[in-house]
């Protein structure tokens, strides 16, 4: 727990009020005994095993930062040095030896899905680092650092087992974290509906249209679809990392739901509402790379499908907690309710949340063990990257490459516009529910908000099949065959893209008074498993076509995504009160129905696109 509170923003802050004489590193102890390597670098260490855990008989020396893509061009390898020096060691020995070492290797060569798709080039590296990932944890060893040509050592893990590694973390720190970053995404997505039912309120205050008052929800939507673009590069640079992007624009972000709630002109109104959509979007922005920072590939999908869930879920839960208080006392209501959520999101984050990147953990990590040594040879990979980084690198990958991708890829650009469009589709609910439930079956805001958990079902359903899917099928295939195409991780959106429009069309024509209300909702539900799950699908797909790109992808992906449900807030309402709700919904369920032909194209040629794309892993 004091390693838990260390790590998080008033651990770090105690530190640096206390002249770290609190809330040590192991470094900073008197009784800290450096590793062999790094006090006498140009030594090989001769490391012992672990006797507190039971393990195979293994002699050799500490592992070195050495990578082999398969097992027997390392048999191979071994084989061919030991026939230089001696034949006393019998061949079954050597492969023994050989099998013992790859498999060591191996278990410290599970990383952050992060680091993981950073070191892929190609897609036999992602294949291999799949392969690592599937690999169950083995004994503790020492890990020998690697000595660059100029004298530099760079500074690693101590050992496989290094509890410092967010990988190494337990289950429960790790689900502290985890639940954290739900919790926060959730927040802030639902800050975005929540307004739906003070709009009325807004107009009668104002004296605006319903279209200006719903540029209350809809420029928070796009504000935290901008967000990403500079908060996402901002935290990929070492030295700053997660939290302090997290923390900053937090608490900003909370601040900001003061005058937002007491603001009496319509424009303020309107400008604190984008401002607080652009500083609450850093969990949009990195949330999903923090819980790369911890979980390993394998594993990435269910905790992706959770943070997910608080994403489509947020805005759906939004009208039910303030669809009645607004009703019950007025349009200012739902704006408070978002500081008395948001709040104590905050300052849980500020006293629990440690910091993920590995890269800023090992750059820390190096500073501390310079200021043990004094030897100034000792550096981290990051500090070396980071020493190469301008501000123009910064520049280009969070304004030019996302918009470079989309334009110059059409596999990208497809599934950009399809999760734009689902997403969209997603935010016409917010225009298209009050028409049905509220002019044809008479509910009141309350009430309506309640059919937003149609939503909710939905997801729930989702999420409970993809992890059967997922556990049943994924993992054993990618054990048993390897990672394979990438157009692999398309197969369930193939089913479940003719959900969106089927779904589409049982609630634009059963939406009528003469129909029980819970038939349309269940069209909800259908369109709300779809959508849920070719997102899924999608999210999987991109970094595994793309994997040097994966940050700039989703930045990309975000904004246009953000954009369009941004312009359905307005476009849907003129839509469905002048085409009726049955006209309205089937535009948009021929659309989806459209993309569901590319999606089956994108499966069945996105092959022969990857290998003319210039972006994607050859």
């Amino acid at each position: 727990m004091s390693d838990l509170i260390r790590d998080a923003p008033i651990g770090q802050i105690i530190r640096w009020a206390t002249n770290k004489r609190f809330l040590k590193y192991p470094e900073e102890r008197d009784d800290f005994q450096c590793p062999h390597s790094y006090t006498c670098p140009d030594e090989k260490q001769q490391p012992p095993i672990d006797e507190g855990r039971p393990v195979a008989q293994f002699e050799g020396p500490a592992i070195e930062e050495v990578v082999y893509s398969d097992p027997e061009t390392l048999l191979e390898k071994v084989e061919t040095e030991n026939d230089a020096e001696s034949n006393e060691e019998s061949d079954l020995e050597k492969i023994q030896t050989a099998r013992t070492q790859m498999t060591t290797r191996t278990q410290i060569s599970t990383v952050g899905t992060k680091t993981a798709l950073g070191k892929s080039i190609t897609a036999a590296d992602l294949e291999q680092q799949f392969s690592l990932a599937s690999v169950g944890r083995g004994p503790t060893r020492p890990i020998e650092p690697e000595k660059l040509d100029d004298g530099t050592v760079l500074v690693d893990w101590y050992t496989t087992d290094d509890p410092e590694n967010p990988q190494n973390w337990s289950f429960g720190k790790k689900a502290i974290v985890l639940l954290q970053i739900l919790m926060y995404t959730m927040g802030v997505y639902m800050g975005s509906a929540i307004y739906t039912p003070s709009s009325e309120g807004v107009m009668e205050r104002f004296g605006v249209s319903i279209g200006s008052a719903s540029l209350g929800l809809s420029m928070y939507v796009l504000a935290y679809g901008i967000g990403p673009l500079l908060w996402s590069p901002i935290s990929e640079i070492p030295v700053i990392g997660r939290n302090p992007p997290y923390m900053v624009t937090y608490a900003i972000f909370v601040i900001l739901c003061v005058p937002t709630a007491l603001v009496d002109n319509f424009p303020g109104l309107i400008v604190l509402r984008f401002m607080q959509g652009f500083f609450g979007s850093p969990c949009l922005a990195t949330g999903g790379a923090t819980l790369q920072d911890m979980y390993s590939l394998i594993k990435l999908p269910y905790v992706l499908s959770l943070w997910a869930f608080a994403a489509t879920c947020g805005p759906a839960l939004g009208p039910i907690i303030s669809g009645f208080s607004v009703a019950a006392e007025n349009w200012r209501w739902s704006l408070w309710e978002m500081l008395w959520m948001n709040a104590p999101i905050f300052i849980s984050m500020f006293l629990l949340l440690p910091e993920t990147s590995s890269s800023n953990i090992l750059l820390r990590r190096a500073q501390r063990l310079r200021a043990k040594t004094g030897d100034s040879r000792l550096k981290a990979q990051s500090e070396i990257d980071q020493a190469n980084l301008t501000a123009r690198d910064i520049a280009v990958e969070a304004l030019v490459r996302p918009f470079q991708l989309v334009i110059l890829d059409p596999s990208i650009a497809f599934t950009a516009g399809y999760t734009a469009l689902v997403y969209g589709i997603f935010y016409s609910f917010f225009e298209a529910f009050p028409l049905v439930y509220i002019n044809m079956y008479h509910f009141n805001l309350g009430e309506l908000g309640l059919t937003f958990l149609s939503v909710t079902v939905g997801v729930v359903i989702s999420i409970a099949w993809y992890w059967w899917y997922i556990y049943t099928i994924v993992e054993p295939n990618i054990r048993a065959h390897g990672l394979g195409a990438p157009e692999r991780r398309l197969i369930p959106a193939l089913y479940v893209t003719f959900f969106v429009p089927i779904g589409l069309f049982i609630f634009g024509w059963t939406a009528r008074s003469d129909i029980h209300w819970i038939v349309s909702c269940i069209g909800i539900v259908i369109t709300t498993i779809g959508i849920f799950l070719i997102i899924q699908c999608i999210f999987l797909y991109l970094p595994l076509s793309y994997p040097q790109y994966a940050a700039s992808l989703f930045a990309g992906n975000d904004f246009i995504r953000s954009a369009l449900a941004a312009g359905s807030i307005h476009f849907s309402y003129p839509m469905f009160h002048n085409l009726g709700v049955d006209k309205g919904t089937t535009i948009l369920a021929c659309l989806a129905l459209g993309c569901s032909i590319g999606v089956y194209a994108l499966y069945f040629l996105g092959a022969r696109l990857r290998a003319k794309s210039r972006f994607a892993a050859k």
